[in-house]
C-alpha cells in the first residue's frame, strides 16, 4: 500500500484540487519582445563561446592523455550545449559515447543524465534513449531530481487521455518520497504533487478530493508494486527491444544486488 508520508502529500493534492486555477498570462504591452530578443542573442553568444571552450578542453585531454572520466564528462557537456543550441544531430554521437563510458564505469547517474540529453537531442533514437534513462532512474539509486525530470518527459509527451502520464507522475511522487531527504524531499514532493494534480485534471477532469480518490483507485496508483509494473510496460514501448545494455547483468552489479 501507499506509504503514510506519501498520503500526507496526497491530502495536500486534494486541497490543491479545490483551489481556483490562475490563468495568468504575461502582459505584452511593455515592450517585452525587444528585451527578450536581445537576451536570447546574448545567451546564444555565451553558449557558442562555452562550446568553443569545451572543444578546446576535449582536444587538450586527447593531447595529454587525460582521464577517461574527464573525457566522458566533457563530451556530455558538449552534447548538452549543442542540444541547447538546437544542434541535436551533432550532439547525438557525443552523448552516446559518454553514455557508454558511464555505464561501463557503473556511474549510473551520469548514464541516466546522458539519456536525458540524448532524448532532448530529438533524433530518431531519442525516444529509445528516454526509455533507457527511465529504467536506470528507477532501478538504480540515483538523484531523485534527475529521475523525476526523466519521468516528466513521459508526462509531457503522453496524450492527455492515456494512462502513461498518470503512471509516470505517480512514480515521480513515490521516488521523491523514498529517495530524497530533508528540505530537498519536501520540495520535490511538493513539485511532484502539483504535477500529479495537473495530470489528474488533464486525464479525467478530476476536480474534487472524491474524484481524485476514485481516479487513483481506478488506475491503481496507490500501490507502488502495481504502478511500477505498469511503468515497466511504458518503458518497453519506448525502447522497442533496442536495449543498449544487459539489464540483468547491470542489476547484478548494483550495490544492493
Amino acid at each position: 500500500m501507499i506509504p503514510g508520508a506519501l498520503m500526507k502529500h496526497l491530502d495536500l493534492l486534494a486541497v490543491r484540487l479545490a483551489e481556483p486555477q490562475c490563468n495568468c498570462r504575461p502582459n505584452a504591452e511593455f515592450g517585452v519582445g525587444v528585451g527578450t530578443h536581445n537576451h536570447h542573442k546574448s545567451e546564444q553568444l555565451a553558449l557558442e563561446s562555452h562550446l568553443d571552450a569545451l572543444w578546446e578542453r576535449l582536444g587538450d585531454l586527447k593531447r595529454v592523455g587525460g582521464l577517461p572520466q574527464a573525457d566522458a564528462d566533457t563530451r556530455l557537456q558538449l552534447a548538452r550545449t549543442l542540444v541547447t543550441l538546437g544542434r541535436g544531430a551533432e550532439a547525438w554521437p557525443l552523448g552516446r559515447e559518454s553514455f557508454n563510458y558511464f555505464l561501463a564505469a557503473d556511474d549510473f547517474e551520469s548514464a541516466a543524465d546522458a539519456c536525458d540529453v540524448l532524448f532532448q537531442a530529438e533524433q530518431p533514437g531519442s525516444t529509445c534513449a528516454l526509455g533507457q534513462g527511465i529504467w536506470l532512474a528507477v532501478t538504480c539509486p540515483i538523484d531523485p531530481e534527475l529521475s523525476i525530470e526523466l519521468l516528466n518527459h513521459v508526462i509531457d509527451e503522453t496524450a492527455q487521455d492515456a494512462d502513461g502520464a498518470a503512471v509516470a507522475a505517480s512514480t515521480a511522487l513515490f521516488l521523491a518520497d523514498v529517495r530524497a531527504q530533508g528540505q530537498h524531499r519536501e520540495e520535490l514532493m511538493f513539485f511532484s504533487t502539483q504535477t500529479l494534480s495537473h495530470v489528474a485534471r488533464q486525464h479525467s477532469g478530476v476536480e474534487t478530493p472524491e474524484q481524485l480518490e476514485q481516479w487513483m483507485e481506478q488506475l491503481e496508483l496507490k500501490e507502488p508494486e502495481k504502478f511500477l509494473m505498469r511503468l515497466r510496460k511504458v518503458v518497453e514501448v519506448l525502447v522497442r527491444d533496442d536495449w543498449w545494455f544487459d539489464r540483468e547483468a547491470l542489476q547484478d552489479r548494483l550495490p544492493f544486488a
